[in-house]
């Protein structure tokens, strides 16, 4: 009887610790199925907020693109109405081949035989030269935004003995007419000196072939270019 006892207690502890640790299963269970609603509900919120971050930022750019693209198209329209002032004021030097002016997109180029600006092995600017630079540079100095990049170009024909003493090879020559045009800009035509540059490049970026008369003198140049002023760098051509 004794045994009988002890055993029926023994099953009694037993079923009292297995009912224990199965309510305590469930009590745990019950916490973490809440902690992880919780949880969702906390992701699903951030979610949401991430989304909707997202969608102001999309609309942000999409408005800075727009604007962004105005105000190029903008400044495109200034350029081409400069380029149709300069073709209108310099009709005579452009059908004498004297000068070129192209535009591509936000860029605008007026390219001068060195001829109507310099004599010969020179860099002075003529009486008339200075004329023409005047009129150019009361046409491009109203277009804001730009850097005013001048560009002395020569060909590949060595400097001659006499002027050797001042102008060693072609790169003092390019470099001096560039800066002489760059001056006359500043303090004749009223330019602001901070969007100016002077470069002289000498024979390396001709347009033309050197082996002819023709070509020879349309590598002898200069050229203005306006260019963005975020990229104003110097091109190979």
């Amino acid at each position: 009887m004794k045994v009988i006892t002890i055993i029926l207690a023994i099953l009694t502890l037993a079923l009292a610790i297995f009912a224990g640790y199965f309510f305590n299963l469930s009590r745990l269970a019950k916490q973490d199925l809440e902690t992880l609603r919780n949880e969702k509900t906390e992701l699903t919120a951030r979610v949401q907020s991430l989304e909707g971050r997202v969608a102001e930022l999309s609309k942000q750019i999409e408005e800075t693109i727009a604007k962004s693209s105005k105000e190029k198209e903008e400044e495109i329209q200034r350029l081409a109405s400069a380029q149709e002032q300069l073709v209108k004021e310099l009709q005579a030097e452009i059908q004498n081949k004297e000068i070129q002016i192209t535009q591509l997109a936000d860029r605008l180029s007026v390219s001068m035989v060195d001829k109507i600006l310099f004599p010969s092995g020179e860099a002075e600017i003529t009486p008339a030269g200075l004329k023409v630079l005047e009129r150019v540079g009361n046409i491009i100095k109203n277009v804001q935004d730009k850097i005013i990049r001048v560009e002395g170009h020569t060909d590949n024909v060595p400097i001659h003995p006499r002027l050797q003493k001042q102008f060693p090879t072609n790169w003092e020559l390019s470099n001096a007419r560039a800066t002489n045009v760059v001056r006359f800009l500043q303090e004749k035509v009223g330019m602001d000196p901070a969007r100016l540059q002077a470069v002289g490049l000498s024979e390396y970026h001709p347009v033309a072939s050197n082996d002819t008369p023709a070509g020879r003198s349309q590598n002898r140049r200069i050229e203005i270019a306006l260019l963005p002023l975020v990229s104003a760098p110097i091109a190979a051509k």
